[in-house]
């Protein structure tokens, strides 16, 4: 073998291998950005609003219901302001009678060929409810179903992911015991 193939071979083989490495870490990104949307829905189900808010870039932009929010501390003001002040009247963290569980489901999440920013489409299956030992919460059904989808995006900020856009759109949502149809 000559030397002009070794060297062929050689950069093939570090131009496969950089391929790979790149392959690798969409990867790595897109399990990043799945883990960032979970610990969204927990933290939002646990009412950890302060820590909801940590997941944000700092010029993050959220539509939510007939809502739109333009940065961090806007941001803030939805979850720390009315989502902790309507559900947990103030208090940051579980509340006893309070039940809020969110299945994410059906991710699809791209990332952008520079592994800068990326989109990411998750269904959402939820149940809410106040249990009867607990004072109702005005305007709060008892129990009930949700569905909705969020369309977020995502950018990656100081080395980490973080959301940037913040999409949730509610499909239903329906009493409990009548259920969905």
């Amino acid at each position: 073998m000559t030397n002009e193939n070794i060297f062929a071979v050689i950069k093939a083989m570090s131009d496969e291998m950089s391929s790979l490495r790149h392959e690798l870490d969409m990867l790595r990104d897109v399990n990043e950005i799945r883990n960032l949307q979970n610990k969204y829905g927990y933290y939002l189900d646990k009412c950890l609003y302060d820590e909801v808010v940590d997941l944000f870039a700092t010029n993050a932009r959220a539509h939510f219901l007939n809502g739109i929010y333009n940065g961090k501390e806007s941001i803030r003001r939805l979850m720390c302001g009315f989502f902790r002040n309507f559900f947990t009247k103030g208090y940051n963290g579980p509340n006893y009678g309070f039940l809020l569980d969110h299945l994410q489901l059906q991710d699809v999440i791209d990332v952008a060929p520079d592994r800068q920013n990326a989109k990411g489409r998750f269904r959402c299956l939820m149940q809410g409810g106040v249990h009867e030992s607990r004072k109702s919460i005005d305007g709060f059904p008892a129990a009930l179903w949700e569905a909705g989808i969020y369309e977020n995006e995502f950018v990656r900020e100081d080395g980490v992911w973080k959301i940037s856009f913040y999409n949730y759109s509610m499909l239903w949502q329906a009493d409990y015991t009548e259920g969905w149809s």
